[in-house]
């Protein structure tokens, strides 16, 4: 695995995934206002052992391969306690996901969050397309989209841990993120 950057912006700094990092994800991410529209793969209620399972077993081995990249999100006030979890995915129709705890939730820190990785997927990465499914009532998830530049391309079913409903995909081409960019 190729050593994965820190990466800073105004208020946050976004630090690789680690195993030691689980027990934080433990405690901040088994929320209803977190996993709610995430997928259905994605147990809920949340097992004890949760997120030990998914970073010992699933993210790190992903990331390892060179086809996940995780980072935990920090505030630079505050660096040794993470907020939330922010990710991009080798997988076509699917190139990022993010959660971030409830009391953080409002305040800008996940488009932050998203500029730095964007920036990560189109120009350290040099991906030609970035594609993000959400849940259609994600109203603050498709806004971040939004404000990025995305646009919806398919609607579909889909299957959440709230339950099925409508599911989006949003996209942004490297073209396009570079124009919005300069």
């Amino acid at each position: 695995m190729d050593c994965m950057p820190t990466l800073n912006t105004p208020r946050l700094t976004l630090t690789p995934l680690q195993l030691g990092d689980a027990p934080a994800i433990q405690q901040l991410f088994p929320h209803w206002e977190v996993v709610r529209y995430l997928d259905s793969r994605v147990p809920w209620p949340y097992p004890q052992d949760g997120a030990l399972v998914y970073v010992r077993d699933v993210a790190l081995p992903a990331m390892a391969k060179g086809r996940e990249w995780h980072w935990m999100i920090r505030t630079r006030a505050q660096p040794e306690h993470s907020i939330g979890s922010i990710s991009l995915y080798d997988q076509p129709g699917n190139h990022r996901g993010f959660w971030l705890a409830p009391q953080w939730q409002g305040h800008g820190y996940m488009r932050e969050a998203c500029k730095a990785i964007n920036y990560h997927w189109f120009e350290t990465l040099r991906r030609p397309l970035m594609q993000v499914p959400k849940a259609i009532a994600n109203h603050a998830s498709r806004a971040v989209s939004q404000d990025e530049g995305m646009r919806m391309i398919e609607t579909r079913d889909g299957k959440f841990v709230s339950g099925p409903m409508q599911l989006e995909v949003w996209e942004i081409t490297r073209s396009e993120w570079l124009a919005r960019s300069t």
